[in-house]
C-alpha cells in the first residue's frame, strides 16, 4: 500500500506520473529504447524539453512576454552564484527569511556587496519580515517565496523599480501570482514538479547582458538560452518527468485549480494544529504560514514515543522536521492528496482522545 507521504523533497509526484515514467524506462514512445539511454540530441527528447519548456511558460502565464524558461543543472544552490554572476554588477538587495536564503546571500557577497534589507534570523526565521526598504540603485531585489525549512511563505511581494529574483523552489506551480512581477524565478525540481536533478530557471531576457565581468560558459545564461537548455547533456529523466508533472498539472485545471485543494488542505492540518493542545504551530504569525510547509511541534515531549508510532501505524513517512526547528514538518505539494492530509489530522485527533 502505498505510504502518505509528507517529505520535504525529494518529494511526492503523482502516481500516473510514476506510470508513465516506468513505461518510459522500459520503453520510451514506442521506439523499443529507454528514456534513461537515448539521445538527448534525438528528436524524441528534444520534442520533450521543447514541451517541457512551453508547459512552463504557460503555466506561468509568460508566453510571448519576453521570457526563456531553461531547464538545468547544479541544483537551486548553483543559482545563488548564477544570479550573482550574471546580474550583480555593484549592489544587490536580499531579503533574509532562512537557510537558502542565507546560503543565496553568501554566494553574492563573493561578487559585489549585498544589503540585507530585512532579516527574520533573530527569531529563527519563524516569521516574514515587513516593511523594509529596498534601495534603488540595487542591480536586483532577490527573496525566497517559501522556506520549507521553517514552514514560511511570503504572501505579498514588494513594489519595487528594480528587477525581482525568487527562488520559488518549494512552492513553484502551487498558487497563482503575477509572474510577471519577476524578472528571474528559480527552482529545483524535487520539491513540486520532478525527481532530483533539473533546475529550473525562468529569465527575461532583456535583464542579461549587463555586467562587464566575463561569465564561464556554463554560467551564462545566455549560452543556455542560445543552446535551448542542450548547451551539455541535460538530466534527461529529470526533465521528461517534469514535463508529465507539468502535463498532469494542467490535466487538474492548472495553477488555478491547484490552489484551491493547496489551500483546503493547509486549512485542514493548520486547523487541527490551533485546535489540538498537543501541538504547536511553529511560525509565529499566522499570515506567514506556509501552504507547502506545515511546521509544528508538540507541546508534551512525553507522548512523542507514542505519536511516532502511531504515525508509522497509519503508514505517514517523512514528517519529522529539520533539525534546526526539530518537532514535525508536513510537506504538502501539489501532488499530496487531501486524503493524506485527513489521515494525519486522525492521527492527532486519536493522540489527543488517548491523553
Amino acid at each position: 500500500m502505498k505510504k502518505h507521504n509528507f517529505s520535504a523533497g525529494p518529494c511526492i509526484l503523482p502516481q500516473s506520473v510514476f506510470q508513465k515514467a516506468a513505461d518510459a524506462v522500459l520503453n520510451f514512445n514506442g521506439i523499443d529504447l529507454s528514456i534513461l539511454e537515448i539521445s538527448h540530441r534525438s528528436k524524441d527528447f528534444v520534442a520533450v524539453m521543447d514541451r517541457a519548456r512551453a508547459l512552463v511558460l504557460e503555466h506561468l502565464g509568460l508566453q510571448d512576454k519576453g521570457y526563456e524558461a531553461l531547464f538545468l543543472q547544479g541544483g537551486a544552490s548553483m543559482q545563488f552564484l548564477m544570479v550573482a554572476y550574471n546580474l550583480l554588477e555593484k549592489k544587490a538587495a536580499y531579503l533574509d527569511t532562512g537557510t537558502w536564503a542565507n546560503k543565496s546571500i553568501k554566494e553574492a557577497k563573493l561578487l559585489g556587496e549585498v544589503a540585507v534589507v530585512a532579516s527574520s534570523s533573530d527569531k529563527n526565521y519563524n516569521y516574514i519580515p515587513k516593511g523594509y526598504h529596498i534601495p534603488n540603485d540595487a542591480d536586483y531585489f532577490h527573496c525566497t517565496s517559501n522556506n520549507t525549512i521553517f514552514g514560511t511563505q511570503m504572501q505579498a511581494f514588494p513594489k519595487t523599480d528594480i528587477p525581482m529574483v525568487c527562488d520559488m523552489s518549494s512552492d513553484i506551480f502551487s498558487r497563482q501570482l503575477d509572474f510577471s512581477q519577476f524578472d528571474l524565478i528559480y527552482a529545483g525540481a524535487q520539491k513540486n514538479m520532478g525527481p532530483a536533478g533539473a533546475t529550473l530557471v525562468v529569465v527575461k531576457k532583456e535583464l542579461l547582458g549587463k555586467v562587464s565581468r566575463t561569465i564561464p560558459s556554463m554560467l551564462n545564461y545566455q549560452t543556455h538560452i542560445g543552446k535551448e537548455s542542450m548547451f551539455n547533456t541535460p538530466p534527461v529523466f529529470s526533465v521528461y518527468v517534469s514535463m508529465l508533472t507539468l502535463e498532469w498539472l494542467k490535466e487538474q485545471g492548472g495553477i488555478t485549480a491547484i490552489e484551491k485543494t493547496n489551500r483546503e488542505k493547509a486549512a485542514l492540518i493548520y486547523s487541527e494544529i490551533d485546535r489540538n493542545a498537543l501541538f504547536k504551530g511553529f511560525v509565529a504569525n499566522t499570515e506567514d504560514r506556509s501552504m507547502m510547509n506545515a511546521t509544528f511541534n508538540l507541546t508534551n515531549d512525553a507522548v512523542k514515543e507514542q505519536f511516532d508510532a502511531m504515525l508509522k501505524e497509519a503508514g505517514i513517512n517523512g514528517l519529522n522536521g529539520h533539525r534546526s526547528v526539530g518537532g514535525y514538518r508536513a510537506s504538502m505539494y501539489n501532488a499530496l492528496s487531501f486524503d493524506s492530509v485527513q489521515v494525519l489530522v486522525d492521527v492527532m485527533q486519536e493522540l489527543e482522545r488517548k491523553n
